[in-house]
């Protein structure tokens, strides 16, 4: 199969749909963040997931190189990542170049919901610490992700699938991701 890329802003419920998607398949699902901060730990640049946002542009740098080198010598895998990182100075690419080139997925699958339904999720979900968006910055963080995923695909000549996890209908999003993993 290669490498399928999921992506999605916080919140909207990728892991939960790909992982759903990929049960009883042979596949390896690989969150880059923990790859990521695995890599970051060992170089004692952050505690918690929560701080990777808030390093500078050159240590994010540095550690997307090394994950995407580890991630790159896998197979048959999932990636699980976010198509870009929203930083206090502006959207960072949360696969650039130097990375979706190394890793050269064969898919990626941009996984949406309403601004609204993921505002919600956020406020419900106490074992996270995220920045508190409001539902036009959600919309406007699953923008420049599609915007991203393009670039991305033009980059490596893989495809976009956008899949919608809406509320109360995983089953329906995993039948959108269904063709992707065959």
């Amino acid at each position: 199969m290669g490498i399928v890329v999921v992506t999605g802003i916080p919140g909207v419920g990728k892991t939960t749909v790909m992982k759903k998607a990929a049960l009883g398949m042979d596949i390896n699902f690989v969150t880059f963040g923990t790859v990521m901060i695995e890599i970051a730990q060992e170089m004692k640049l952050v505690k918690d997931r929560d701080e990777m946002r808030k390093l500078t542009l050159e240590q994010q740098k540095k550690l997307q190189i090394k994950t995407a080198e580890r991630i790159a010598k896998m197979k048959n895998v999932i990636l699980d990542t976010h198509c870009t990182v929203k930083t206090p100075k502006g959207y960072l690419p949360g696969l650039p170049e130097w990375v979706v080139k190394k890793i050269n997925p064969i898919a990626i699958v941009l996984v949406e919901a309403d601004p609204e339904e993921i505002y919600n999720r956020r406020a419900s979900d106490k074992t996270r610490n995220r920045d508190p968006d409001t539902k036009e910055q959600i919309n406007e963080h699953q923008m420049m992700n599609r915007a991203a995923a393009m670039a991305y695909a033009a980059l490596t000549g893989s495809t976009v699938k956008i899949v919608f996890n809406h509320d109360n209908a995983i089953d329906e999003a995993v039948k959108q991701v269904a063709p992707v993993l065959k």
